[in-house]
């Protein structure tokens, strides 16, 4: 690694990562209880589901900011059917005190109107009347399944003006993520990068869960920091869980430094909260 230099210690870069966690729930029929859960302080990121749309994601959000979250809704693309949509879910987000959102292209195959990504999206709402604080976008530190490098880069190129952070795609590797930072840097991007990882869970659902989202780098590292006897044993009984310490651990030392602009993790929970919370407070106790 080659960029900038360490501004705090190895623990305070944990207790820093940890501290500032934001963590990222799916609306569905668990919602209501994995929330309570999590510090009352915390930031909620709210996905938009394939089964659900756009709407379940708006509705969830105005719920959870009225309880005193600071919520950040994820305002998928290819979920979102026009101009007219887009103008009254900003307004909706406007008037719950929203004013970080995250806008990713989304995973419908199909769009469901006139934005094919994120792109589109993004440009039809710097023509609006609504602006918010805070803008986030995608970052894929192993790539995409369906997207070849080239475009990636240039995908990014192009959003960047309109986002103030990046969210990376799920990664095990803390050094993919390094290097991959290297690269955007080295093209010019220069947003802050909040960086996405698992949380505690079960390694045959987490297994399931990076197939679907294109994680093979990924799981690869994962069996080898294990072992593939550790992995397998790991894999096949019930009780084998994934704790996110290597990456954190991995990160850590990166935290502050102004090069790398490393501002915090993003722990995808897939509604698991309790878990991943004794997890990390065991952490910061430690």
């Amino acid at each position: 690694m080659a960029l900038g230099t360490r501004a705090v210690s190895d623990s305070q870069g944990v207790r820093t990562l940890l501290t500032s966690a934001r963590f990222e729930l799916m609306p569905f029929e668990s919602f209501d209880e994995e929330i309570t859960h999590l510090p009352d302080d915390a930031t909620i990121a709210i996905t938009t589901s394939p089964q659900l749309g756009i709407e379940k994601t708006v509705e969830k959000t105005e719920e959870a900011a009225a309880m005193g979250y600071d919520v950040v809704p994820h305002i998928a693309a290819r979920y979102v059917e026009d101009r007219a949509q887009l103008e009254s879910i900003a307004e909706r987000l406007e008037q719950a005190g929203i004013t970080d959102i995250f806008v990713p292209g989304g995973d419908r195959e199909e769009p469901a109107g006139e934005y094919e990504s994120a792109l589109d999206m993004l440009e039809a709402l710097a023509e609006t009347a609504y602006s918010f604080e805070e803008v986030g976008i995608t970052g894929y530190p192993e790539g995409h399944d369906f997207i070849d490098d080239e475009t990636l880069a240039e995908s990014m190129t192009q959003k960047a003006p309109y986002a103030t952070y990046i969210v990376t795609q799920l990664c095990y590797d803390p050094d993919a993520v390094l290097e991959w930072v290297e690269d955007i840097r080295a093209r010019g991007i220069e947003l802050p990068v909040e960086v996405g990882i698992p949380g505690v869970m079960n390694y045959q659902r987490l297994m399931q869960i990076s197939q679907k989202v294109g994680v093979g780098d990924s799981i690869k590292f994962l069996r080898k920091t294990t072992g593939i006897l550790g992995f397998v044993k790991q894999l096949v009984g019930s009780r084998g869980t994934y704790e996110p310490d290597e990456l954190i651990d991995g990160l850590a030392p990166y935290v502050g430094d102004d090069e790398y602009n490393v501002r915090g993790v993003h722990i995808y929970t897939f509604n698991q909260t309790p878990d991943t919370e004794k997890w990390r407070h065991d952490r910061l106790d430690s």
